[in-house]
């Protein structure tokens, strides 16, 4: 198990910090879902823990190893990365849109190998029959399948993704978070997704990354620990009701907001 453990992590842009003194071990397997308000610091933390972003103070390790000193082929060995998602690629074959995935594994040229990893993964997510369409001909949930795939093809242990349900209705958002706890049951990988939907989060996740103002990680811990009246009160500013369904797992019934920021 591929472990990435985070120590006394901020980051800003010139004197403003956007997360402080992030702390934060992820050492099992399974679908990990980062919650908080708009502006917490979501996509921030994701882009410290593959060095898109470089910490201004901290660390970010992987199995011991420091990110500071770890190129981004060598980081790719261990995480892939899936960015918000975006259907204005331009128009190419699915099979070349997912290939491109394989570029920070590839030397001189693309390979039999490639060929084959490419087309495992188009089986493991149901897309082998797209494999000659065109990208720009595809559905909304299919387009975030190829996106998956695209970072899948990296063959790392552990799978980031930047809000990959933003666009999509509640079907696709479903569809989407059924398909990554699947991978994470099959494959015995880490996913680490930044989600906005609690109940679907309530729903699929593990482990659930609570995040609050000003850029911090409030609460770690499984639905049923995070997943709370106080908590929604006291990080989303709303009251609620939180009931339990009939797998056991916690529902949020909204109510009205507590408090709006001007």
């Amino acid at each position: 198990m591929t472990t990435i453990e985070v120590s006394n992590l901020s980051f800003g842009y010139s004197q403003k910090m956007v997360i402080e003194d992030i702390n934060l071990k992820i050492d099992q397997p399974g679908l990990y879902c980062i919650l908080g308000p708009n502006g917490v610091g979501k996509s921030t933390l994701i882009k410290c823990l593959n060095k898109i972003n470089k910490p201004s103070t901290g660390t970010v390790s992987i199995d011991g190893q420091d990110l500071k000193g770890m190129s981004s082929k060598e980081i790719s060995k261990y995480i892939g990365y899936v960015p918000v998602g975006g259907n204005d690629m331009f128009s190419m074959p699915v099979i070349d849109a997912i290939l491109i995935g394989r570029y920070t594994q590839q030397k001189w040229k693309t390979t039999a190998e490639d060929i084959s990893i490419v087309n495992r993964t188009m089986r493991l997510l149901g897309i082998s029959s797209l494999a000659l369409h065109g990208y720009n001909e595809l559905s909304a949930g299919q387009h975030q399948k190829v996106a998956i795939a695209r970072g899948l093809v990296q063959e790392a242990p552990i799978l980031l993704l930047d809000e990959p349900t933003a666009n999509l209705d509640v079907r696709y958002q479903v569809y989407i978070a059924e398909l990554l706890k699947g991978l994470t049951r099959k494959t015995g990988m880490t996913v680490v997704m930044i989600s906005h939907d609690l109940n679907i989060t309530a729903k699929y996740a593990d482990q659930i990354i609570m995040m609050a103002p000003p850029g911090r990680i409030h609460k770690v811990g499984t639905p049923e620990e995070v997943i709370t009246k106080e908590t929604i009160n006291e990080i989303y500013g709303v009251n609620c009701e939180v009931l339990t369904d009939s797998e056991g797992k916690p529902h949020v019934i909204l109510g009205s907001a507590l408090w709006i920021d001007e």
